[in-house]
């Protein structure tokens, strides 16, 4: 019998490797969304095309996908009522926004549901318990019946140029990378037997390894790449001002988690896992742009995050900060645009706040 993933969220991440992973696995994979576009597309086509960006192109072909409309809530609660697996990847400020439909899908259940939160958001699991307690009735017995599965998800999918957009709202470029890691004390019962779904234990040191070594490098070469002229993280990476410096801010954060913990972590381990990410960093096929890695500084400067975070488990562990300090510094002067001109609003306000407060008043008000 086959069995069947909803997947809130029919992005970038959903379609590339949530998507991907699950179909080639032989489940029926159900995307709930609400672009007309994106919706209309998936019930037409009931495939998709993801594009393999290395020195090698390939193309892997999604089959057998469907579409549910996220503002039809019977739709959607009939569907997660059913399903033998729910995944979301939405952002961090819709996934309380979506605890109704699931709330009453769940409601509908006999049997338990796991639910895998692929956010690269802290928290989410405890964020979105607090939404569905709001929505189930007193009494429900929410930890007995769901499972709230955090992941860390180290896929980078560039954003996707406004001509291929037109042509076919359904293609997405990724590179080949396609590991989803979860926390495996979460799931309730078996853990479904998914190539490339990894389930760990000690999962928050592998949070913090995506974090303060990956997210915290990437966001390294997008600002000092960015100060000296790169448009792409590739280019960045072959600037000798950037790419040695890269490299070194992520050996700091490594060498602290090792520190950190060391039953999880070995340095050759570690130094391994950054020569890869250089490698994967250096991908110009990719085309991953300094603008899509380093926008929405408010969110990537609060003090869990990224670079404040790094910085902060490195002077925990006695750790040296140097080159993670000057990606900070370079951030605060970013300005890199999108292919048509444009700023997010949030970094044009990060700019007045660091200009008006200073750095002090700018982290206390991302915080």
């Amino acid at each position: 019998m086959i069995r069947t993933l909803v997947q809130y969220g029919a992005g970038n991440i959903g379609r590339s490797l949530i998507g991907g992973l699950f179909s080639r696995a032989g489940w029926e994979v159900v995307f709930v969304d609400v672009i007309p576009e994106v919706l209309e597309s998936l019930d037409r086509e009931r495939r998709y095309r993801i594009v393999v960006k290395e020195k090698e192109e390939s193309e892997i072909w999604v089959e057998g996908v469907r579409a549910v409309d996220g503002r039809d809530r019977e739709a959607v609660a009939r569907e997660i009522s059913s399903c033998d697996l729910l995944s979301t990847a939405v952002g961090p400020a819709i996934l309380p926004k979506i605890a109704p439909e699931i709330a009453a899908g769940i409601a509908r259940r006999t049997e338990p549901l796991n639910i895998l939160l692929c956010e690269n958001l802290r928290g989410a699991p405890e964020i979105m318990a607090e939404a569905l307690a709001k929505e189930l009735p007193d009494g429900f017995p929410l930890s007995e019946k769901v499972g709230l599965i955090a992941t860390s998800i180290g896929k980078m999918v560039p954003l996707m140029p406004v001509e291929v957009r037109k042509r076919d709202p359904l293609e997405v470029w990724a590179e080949a990378y396609n590991k989803l890691i979860a926390d495996r004390e979460a799931f309730l019962g078996s853990i479904p037997e998914v190539e490339g779904l990894v389930a760990r234990g000690s999962f928050e040191a592998y949070v913090d390894q995506k974090l303060f070594v990956h997210n915290m490098g990437h966001a390294a070469a997008a600002y000092l790449g960015d100060r000296f002229g790169a448009v792409t993280i590739a280019q960045a990476m072959e600037m000798s001002q950037v790419g040695p410096v890269v490299g070194s801010a992520m050996r700091e954060s490594g060498r602290a988690l090792v520190r950190l913990y060391p039953w999880e972590f070995t340095p050759a381990a570690m130094e391994d896992y950054v020569e890869d990410l250089c490698r994967r960093f250096g991908n110009h096929a990719l085309g991953d742009t300094v603008y899509r890695v380093g926008r929405d500084r408010p969110r990537k400067y609060a003090p869990n995050d990224r670079l404040i975070g790094a910085l902060r488990d490195q002077a925990g562990a006695g750790v040296g900060s140097e080159d993670t300090l000057q990606a900070v510094a370079a951030g605060l002067f970013f300005s890199a645009t999108d292919e048509e001109g444009n700023r997010l609003p949030a970094d044009i306000e990060f700019e007045r706040l660091f200009r008006e407060k200073g750095l002090r008043g700018l982290l206390r008000e991302v915080s």
